[in-house]
């Protein structure tokens, strides 16, 4: 995987960002290797690898997911607890609570699924942590990476009627309504 430095980016301004190299990196190995990839939410669309990756990757999914069904398939089974560690790993710049409540959860709650990794996730969290390993791994690529990501979905936006996204994931409908507002900015279109 070949990165480049904040510097030596500023002196290239046709390179993308480092965090985008890396989007891009990851694209490319999960093309030649078994999953389909797509970003974007619709149905029947391709299985997001930036969320597989946020999610762990192989080490979380048995066998990969082929489709948005298999996705079902694999949430209603149960998820191991430890999709859950490494997306909160992955979340320096969101407040703990702030994820909590998006997962529908007590931080004290989260807490104690982190020291049990291998307990398997009920149906509705495992879709959850699902959602917010999708929007964010969307966002990064609107967003060009991953920080920039995260600082959006803590911050209120005009576009959803100055509502932070993260707390709009609460529910299926403010998914949707982040799902569909991030469509928008990648086409342009900022309202």
């Amino acid at each position: 995987m070949t990165f480049v430095s904040m510097t030596s980016a500023r002196r290239n301004p046709t390179q993308p960002a480092a965090g985008a190299l890396v989007a891009q990196e990851q694209t490319a190995r999960w093309q030649a290797g078994d999953a389909p990839v797509a970003t974007s939410a619709a149905p029947g669309a391709a299985v997001s690898a930036g969320a597989m990756v946020l999610l762990g990757g192989r080490r979380a999914f048995k066998q990969w997911p082929q489709s948005r069904a298999e996705i079902h398939g694999a949430l209603v089974q149960g998820l191991p607890s430890a999709v859950l560690v490494s997306l909160l790993d992955q979340l320096d710049l969101l407040a703990a609570d702030d994820v909590a409540a998006a997962l529908g959860l007590s931080s004290r709650t989260l807490r104690r699924l982190r020291d049990q990794p291998a307990r398997p996730l009920p149906a509705d969290l495992a879709s959850k942590a699902w959602q917010l390993a999708e929007t964010l791994a969307k966002a990064g690529v609107v967003f060009g990476d991953a920080a920039a990501a995260q600082r959006w979905l803590a911050a209120p936006a005009m576009g959803l009627d100055g509502a932070r996204p993260i707390d709009l994931l609460r529910t299926l409908q403010g998914g949707e309504l982040v799902t569909e507002f991030l469509g928008r900015l990648e086409l342009g279109v900022y309202n």
